[in-house]
């Protein structure tokens, strides 16, 4: 998702790709410290956009407290924090726009860690577009499976996958529009 979206964006915008190895910036989004590090190195910033979140995905009988910590950590709180400390960094009419999907109203079999974490996270969307201040939007983008993930679609049976042209097109309607507090969904 990350790949295809620099592409479509970095010919009119400059992009800073953030990832957990082999970015512009390295960044463990589930380390508090290496977040405002990479604001830090980011400075001042328009818009950011999450495709980030690392979940357990496996049998139910697998769940415990450590393996239910890799959504929680990764998915949730990750995503979470970029936002409560990106607040001090983005610019006035800036915008964030993070990652859940369609498992959050769909749950399927292997991925209860990734129900819950989006659930937590488009709640959390909800609520930060009432409270963020200077005309900061906030959206979650929230696609089913992505056309560019074949290995998953044995997990969504019948699911119609989300093309990688709706994908740009909704991070597009949240980073350009003026919708705040949406789950933007193909």
């Amino acid at each position: 998702m990350g790949t295809h979206l620099v592409k479509a964006l970095e010919n009119e915008h400059e992009v800073i790709k953030v990832a957990s190895k082999g970015g512009d910036i390295d960044t463990d989004i589930t380390s508090i410290e290496s977040i405002k590090n990479m604001f830090e190195q980011v400075g001042s910033f328009d818009a950011l956009i999450s495709t980030a979140g690392p979940t357990f995905v496996g049998p139910w009988n697998k769940l415990d407290n450590n393996t239910f910590r890799k959504g929680v950590e990764g998915k949730m709180m990750g995503q979470i924090n970029l936002v409560l400390i990106g607040q001090h960094y983005i610019n006035p009419g800036g915008s964030f726009s993070l990652i859940t999907g369609a498992l959050t109203e769909e749950p399927q079999v292997n991925f209860a860690n990734a129900s819950a974490a989006n659930g937590a996270v488009e709640g959390f969307v909800r609520a930060a577009a009432i409270e963020l201040d200077n005309g900061i939007r906030i959206n979650a983008i929230s696609p089913t499976v992505i056309e560019d993930s074949p290995q998953y679609f044995p997990y969504f049976p019948g699911e119609i996958p989300t093309t990688m042209r709706q994908l740009e097109f909704m991070f597009k309607k949240s980073l350009f529009g003026k919708v705040t507090g949406h789950i933007i969904k193909p």
